[in-house]
């Protein structure tokens, strides 16, 4: 079931909105928001994959609303529905999926939604081959290494590359981290906007601030962050 959540200011069009969504196998509203504090309180519990989001929010702009949720999940499917096409332009450089204009029409929303089906089905069969590979192609500037996955320790984001660590050596790369998540199993997680983490190396995890705890792993001296949300997960893992 692909997750949606619902952000705009009338309430009406929210309930418009939901039931056209909900007409379509496959798709769930599991949340609703009517500004952009609470849409963005709402998006990193519920963490839908496709958001519908107005481009005024009560005076608020949905198109940076936009913006710090796909800096939370880049892979997330913004779709600009709103009665402002003269936003358009600005809407596609925060890479909308969509932009719909109001009022909208049942048909036009169903193509949109079947499109994100079709595109969400190709990264699925794309990451499961991915994933079961058991080497991690990396690109250099005028190179290309391939690292066995199992070896990987740690992925880190740093002054916009990216390093990944194994205990004997450490591959600098521009690849983002959210290219190479798809390409990992679930051995790995992402705990934290600039790490990935190898579950199978890690040796301690200890409190680090109110939000975040650092991972410690063998047989490196390299340690790694994992936000509250993520330990929880982390735990269950485990339990």
């Amino acid at each position: 079931m692909i997750k949606v959540m619902i952000i705009e200011d009338e309430e009406h069009i929210r309930k418009i909105l939901s039931k056209m969504v909900e007409k379509v196998d496959g798709f769930e509203v599991v949340a609703q928001a009517d500004s952009f504090a609470s849409a963005v309180q709402e998006f990193s519990v519920k963490r839908p994959e496709v958001v519908f989001v107005d481009v005024d929010l009560n005076g608020d702009s949905g198109l940076e609303c936009a913006k710090v949720m796909t800096n939370i999940d880049s892979k997330l499917k913004v779709i600009f529905a709103t009665a402002h096409s003269e936003y358009m332009a600005n809407a596609f450089e925060i890479y909308a999926f969509d932009y719909l204009v109001k009022p909208f029409d049942m048909e036009r929303v169903h193509k949109t939604l079947h499109r994100i089906q079709e595109t969400m089905d190709i990264q699925e069969v794309q990451h499961a081959i991915d994933g079961d590979r058991d080497r991690l192609l990396i690109k250099g500037k005028e190179q290309m290494i391939f690292v066995d996955k199992k070896d990987i320790v740690m992925i880190e984001r740093v002054d916009h590359a990216t390093n990944i660590l194994t205990m004997e050596q450490t591959y600098r790369t521009s690849t983002s981290l959210a290219d190479l998540e798809e390409k990992l199993n679930h051995n790995f997680m992402r705990s934290h906007k600039s790490y990935i983490i190898n579950l199978e190396k890690i040796s301690s995890v200890e409190p680090y601030g109110r939000w975040t705890h650092i991972v410690k792993f063998n047989g490196i001296q390299d340690t790694a962050l994992i936000t509250s949300q993520k330990y929880d997960e982390l735990k269950e893992k485990f339990e």
